[in-house]
């Protein structure tokens, strides 16, 4: 069970307290009052405004319906950009995050074995275990993280279609999924180098080492540091049936010895990751890029290449130039032998209400091979 140090606490009347779930590593609300179905949604949005979390006892389905009624009251607050794009960024995901703090503040309770104690609540026992491990005591979640644990068990169930395997791969909770397919085929695409042995770096789901193994690579390493990501990586292998060629690993970027191809697809946002879910996108101060150039001219054989795949929605934001990108590529002892590129598909990049539409529709994912100097 993945959990904060603190119990939730209450009055109820008298003192309660109950584990407080949280896989997103979000603190433990520090003011707690009960609500039901008689709380209208103005007195619930001020709450939560102002701090105060929301321990629901009502029926299941009108919580669903006054969380919808409290982002609807959120995203009615015009949004003030910036003077400059990066400035309109960094207004952005604050509002962002005040909004899923927010909305984070109403709490559902959950009894020992994932069952919900209200009336109308969906089986989530299932669901919850994917995502906490076992509850053996009275717990609180919130409601908007359970939402997502319920809507990542779904897809960890019908999975993800992948053209380039053509197969499925089946993301766990809190693994970033492969919805984006476009980085995928450029693995699929690229010119496949010589190579008996290929390390993919930060694997994820596997489906990279997966794309490599199906394009005949022989023996390939596949490494990441996140318990829930080496489970999910090794599932996925095992389920396509490539667990005799792929094997999974738990290290920081780069296992033991070289290889004639290294790939990794790193967070492609330089930025502070606030809470688990972030860390699939945000990458502080660029650590496992500034890792992965840094160490693979070290883990590469003489005539091997590494694959960098990577989005310039940094460069368009002006959280990243793509000159600084090439100096660290050059200090790490490397050249670039070709970028492939790709535009995204994704819906957020032909959303024009979005604050950040003009740098999302600029947006490129390329896959930068690059060699030893």
């Amino acid at each position: 069970m993945t959990a904060a140090p603190d119990n939730l606490q209450w009055n109820a009347p008298g003192p309660r307290q109950a584990a407080w779930l949280s896989a997103s590593g979000h603190p433990v609300p520090r003011r707690v009052v009960e609500a039901d179905d008689g709380m209208p949604a103005d007195t619930a949005y001020r709450l939560a405004c102002e701090g105060t979390a929301l321990l629901w006892r009502g029926d299941f389905q009108n919580a669903r319906q006054l969380l919808q009624a409290m982002a609807r009251r959120w995203d009615r607050k015009p949004f003030k950009p910036g003077e400059t794009i990066t400035q309109t960024f960094h207004l952005y995901r604050q509002a962002q995050l005040q909004r899923a703090r927010v909305l984070g503040m109403l709490l559902v309770p959950i009894e020992a074995g994932f069952a919900i104690p209200l009336r109308r609540a969906p089986d989530v026992r299932q669901a919850c275990r994917e995502a906490y491990g076992e509850l053996h005591s009275e717990a609180v979640v919130s409601l908007r993280e359970l939402q997502g644990v319920i809507g990542a068990h779904e897809w960890r169930k019908k999975g993800v279609p992948v053209p380039a395997l053509n197969a499925r791969i089946h993301p766990h909770y809190g693994v970033f999924s492969p919805v984006r397919g476009e980085y995928v085929e450029l693995v699929a695409q690229a010119p496949l180098p010589r190579a008996d042995c290929a390390f993919d770096i930060g694997t994820g789901t596997g489906v990279l080492a997966a794309v490599l193994a199906r394009r005949g690579v022989r023996r390939i390493i596949a490494t990441d540091t996140d318990e829930r990501a080496l489970a999910c990586a090794r599932e996925n292998i095992d389920r396509l049936g490539l667990a005799s060629r792929v094997r999974i690993e738990q290290a920081d970027l780069f296992p033991h010895g070289r290889a004639g191809l290294i790939v990794c697809n790193p967070p492609w946002v330089p930025g502070p990751a606030h809470g688990n879910l972030d860390r699939a996108v945000y990458d502080p101060d660029s650590r496992m890029l500034r890792g992965f150039l840094a160490g693979l001219a070290d883990h590469l054989e003489p005539d091997g290449e590494g694959w960098l795949i990577l989005s310039d929605l940094a460069e368009h934001l002006g959280l990243r130039s793509r000159a600084s990108l090439l100096d660290l590529v050059d200090r790490a002892g490397l050249r670039v032998i070709d970028r492939l590129e790709t535009r995204p598909r994704h819906p957020k990049a032909q959303a024009a209400a979005d604050p950040l539409h003009a740098a999302r529709l600029a947006e490129t994912t390329a896959l930068w091979r690059l060699a030893k100097h």
